[in-house]
């Protein structure tokens, strides 16, 4: 038995958590040797208690490995272990990092500057465009953006993502086989086709009370901060919001009507202290380290010179359309260029965070 083989081997053990499997690493060094162990030795061990001791001493008797293997190489999915170079880097900075992730797609290097979009399944028309703006514009500056696939909020923000040719990882609170909720199974399949679709659950896991939490501290701990866009006063979101605060990443809220109580989650974080977001650029100005020159990769042949980046269309021409030595408004971007308001709004926004164009009072704009 292999290291990743006793790790899922360990995940699919009841009364083991991840908490547990670092204190059994700890003092057996490896992962195949705590399922080598008697009880007695599992015993000697901090933490562990006879239950926890009985079932992993008997496993076998209890976990259908070979079984969980065989599901994973029909599905067509892959598991990563903090072993892994492609765990997500942030996830290993938390407590409680889950013991092995299903993955449906792929992990890149890219999604370390990920930000969660999360909110209420029953939500507003004006939570659902703001969620899906939110999700197109970091989608569309390379930020990765990561939710939980249920309804309502999460789903506006993937499809936002999507929409942009953006990443965008889905966090599940079942396993990875299990469609929930029902409807969304075209939108996974778009997710895992450009990004991913993960959980910490083996194969045939149900949703319950209990794992949405759980899936919770996933898409908090993966992710740079997290953006709150409607939540009432018991949404889960708001438990999302607490796992950011708890692992010193940067929590966002979006106001909303004060007589809406969907909106009551997100005016209580700004009360205690959630930064107030209206647009992508209040997110991103918090991550300036996100779009620095200094971010961009040398040439292979270049001496100090940093390569051109290579830009879209359209914001090639709205570049273009504007000056270093002189200021130019949004009129005249859009006069020069000859796209449409919203095509230049997108493109002033993007090459603002390229730190390629910088806005002045006014709402005018120079070529840096």
């Amino acid at each position: 038995m292999d290291s990743k083989e006793a790790f899922i081997a360990l995940n699919l053990i009841e009364r083991v958590g991840p908490v547990r499997v670092r204190q059994l690493l700890e003092h057996f060094g490896e992962a195949p040797a705590i399922l080598r162990a008697s009880k007695q030795q599992l015993l000697a061990v901090r933490g562990i208690g006879e239950d926890t001791a009985e079932s992993i001493a008997r496993w076998e008797s209890n976990v259908d490995l070979a079984g969980e293997l065989k599901r994973i190489a029909e599905f067509g999915c892959h598991v990563l272990t903090q072993e892994d170079e492609e765990y997500p880097p942030h996830l290993r900075e938390i407590y409680d990092p889950p013991i092995v992730l299903y993955v449906k797609g792929t992990i890149a290097a890219k999604d370390k500057n990920a930000v969660a979009i999360v909110g209420s399944r029953q939500t507003t028309h004006y939570g659902l465009e703001v969620a899906r703006k939110f999700g197109y514009q970091l989608g569309y500056v390379g930020v990765t953006v990561i939710s939980g696939g249920a309804r309502g909020i999460d789903t506006a923000a993937h499809q936002g993502a999507l929409n942009a040719k953006g990443r965008t990882i889905a966090v599940l609170g079942t396993g990875i086989n299990l469609v929930f909720p029902p409807e969304n199974a075209e939108l996974f399949e778009r997710i895992a086709a450009d990004g991913a679709v993960i959980t910490q659950f083996p194969f045939n896991r149900q949703a319950d009370k209990q794992s949405f939490p759980i899936r919770n501290r996933i898409v908090a701990g993966m992710t740079l901060g997290t953006v709150v866009v409607e939540a009432n006063l018991t949404s889960g979101a708001l438990i999302t919001a607490n796992f950011a605060a708890e692992y010193g990443r940067q929590v966002f809220a979006v106001p909303g009507p004060i007589h809406s109580p969907r909106s009551k989650g997100c005016h209580e974080l700004i009360k205690k202290g959630a930064t107030l977001c209206e647009n992508a650029e209040d997110i991103l100005s918090e991550f300036e380290y996100l779009f620095p020159p200094s971010n961009r990769p040398r040439g292979v042949s270049e001496t100090g010179v940093l390569p051109a980046l290579e830009l879209p269309e359209n914001e090639q021409k709205v570049l273009a359309a504007l000056d270093a030595a002189e200021e130019r408004s949004m009129d005249e971007a859009i006069r020069h260029s000859g796209l449409p308001s919203s095509a230049v709004s997108v493109a002033l926004f993007s090459l603002e965070m390229k730190r390629l164009v910088r806005q002045l009072p006014g709402k005018v704009f120079l070529r840096n």
